[in-house]
């Protein structure tokens, strides 16, 4: 059976985007309407349903590894402060002052003995609690003021916050199944080599459905498939003929790494947990590299040759984890990669790449920067300029929504999670 879409964008007498009538007319297996992509009422529903309810990943341990070190994340209108306190714990505080609503750290990262306002001072803890407010009133309680908190969980050195009232329970099940294929790399022995943030003018669907297919690595990421298999996300009948020589080297491939894990008892299993219920949907798995198979690099030699958590091989492939709505991350024998994505505007959307080598890893000696962040770089770059194109496109009054390929099934996981999380909200 043939399915027709129409290009007309759906609005209301009034010319404003009817979110219900977009998500119900919603064809699975196609990209979605333009409106999805470009209008700001459903940017600002997205921020609601997905980005104010979902747990979302905002930074690495790593960042904030001594008492007093902080991050501050912007998503929508929220801010946040993530901060290593006093007790050694990982605090998430809203960045809102509790005098009249200043932001309070204005600083993208940093380190403090408090959290001091830089409007009229008021000085709070790194637990939040409000010690100095002043001139105050003799009555005046300073416990009834401390900085609201937001909710925080770490897995295997990776920082989510959720600013649901009631956050979704799944993330402990997540975080259950992912920590046995990361924990082995030693992620609390980090440290943060490099951070890159990059600018992409597309929307942050745009972003994540690209991260979510390799259908366009083959000839759009050289330095990526010197390592990473292009026949990803094929099914083994499908894979073309033209890809039967990779598929052959990643066979051979996964058969040695699977070796190696079985001696040394780690995890590897594909564990694919995306269904469209799962509000913290997931999916994770140990897998071989091509060329020299141990790194992300342009040859598949390490960047490091200092390994993470004293590994007897480096030949242990890519512990890979995607989550849904915003990240995705590879755990190497010698450094790990995270990727955070936030959205800025229905057009503009913020990928942050950070890169970890062991705590003990010296620049010039152990590594080269240049070399570690290469292949990320330049495929940053890419998908940059190929989200651009995208959006352009959706943008388009010719833009019709197109039907995904077999290989780009996860793209239509994602899709499908994401618009069951906008029928969530527009139930409530």
């Amino acid at each position: 059976m043939t399915t027709t879409l129409t290009s007309t964008p759906t609005q209301t007498t009034t010319g404003t985007t009817d979110l219900a009538e977009l998500v119900a007319r919603r064809v699975p297996g196609f990209s979605l309407d333009a409106p999805f992509y470009t209008s700001q009422e459903v940017f600002e529903a997205d921020l609601a349903a997905v980005w104010a309810r979902c747990w979302i990943f905002v930074a690495t341990e790593a960042e904030i590894a001594e008492p007093g070190d902080f991050v501050t994340v912007d998503i929508g209108p929220h801010s946040v402060i993530v901060v290593r306190d006093d007790d050694e714990e990982v605090s998430a505080l809203r960045n809102v002052c509790r005098h009249r609503g200043s932001r309070v750290l204005t600083e993208r990262a940093g380190s403090v003995a408090n959290i001091v306002c830089g409007y009229h001072r008021w000085t709070y803890a790194t637990d939040g609690t409000l010690l100095h407010a002043g001139d105050q009133a003799p009555t005046f309680d300073t416990s009834c003021f401390r900085l609201r908190r937001v909710h925080v969980r770490t897995v295997s050195g990776l920082v989510f916050v959720s600013f649901a009232e009631d956050p979704p329970e799944d993330w402990e099940e997540m975080a259950a199944t992912i920590a046995p294929y990361l924990d082995p790399h030693q992620p609390l022995r980090t440290k943060v080599a490099a951070q890159h943030d990059l600018i992409e003018h597309a929307n942050w669907k745009l972003v994540m459905e690209n991260n979510r297919e390799c259908y366009h690595c083959e000839g759009g990421h050289p330095e990526l498939t010197c390592t990473f298999f292009p026949t990803w996300g094929y099914d083994r009948d499908k894979i073309p003929a033209r890809l039967m020589p990779a598929h052959e080297r990643y066979l051979a491939a996964e058969a040695a790494l699977e070796t190696a894990c079985r001696e040394r008892g780690m995890a590897f299993a594909e564990v694919e947990a995306l269904e469209e219920e799962r509000s913290t949907a997931f999916r994770v798995q140990r897998e071989a590299l091509d060329g020299a198979g141990e790194s992300y690099t342009v040859d598949g030699a390490v960047a490091s040759r200092r390994l993470l958590a004293d590994f007897d091989t480096a030949r242990l492939g890519r512990a890979s984890v995607h989550t849904q709505p915003n990240a995705w991350f590879h755990f190497l024998s010698d450094h790990v990669v995270t990727f955070a994505v936030l959205p800025l505007a229905p057009d503009r959307t913020l990928v942050r790449t950070t890169w970890l080598v062991h705590e003990d890893a010296v620049e010039g000696e152990h590594y080269d920067l240049g070399r570690l962040t290469e292949v990320w770089d330049h495929t940053n770059q890419e998908d940059g300029e190929f989200c651009a194109r995208a959006q352009q496109g959706v943008g388009d009054p010719a833009y019709v929504p197109g039907p995904y390929s077999p290989s780009e099934r996860q793209v239509e996981s994602f899709v499908a999670w994401y618009v069951a999380r906008l029928r969530e909200e527009l139930a409530r």
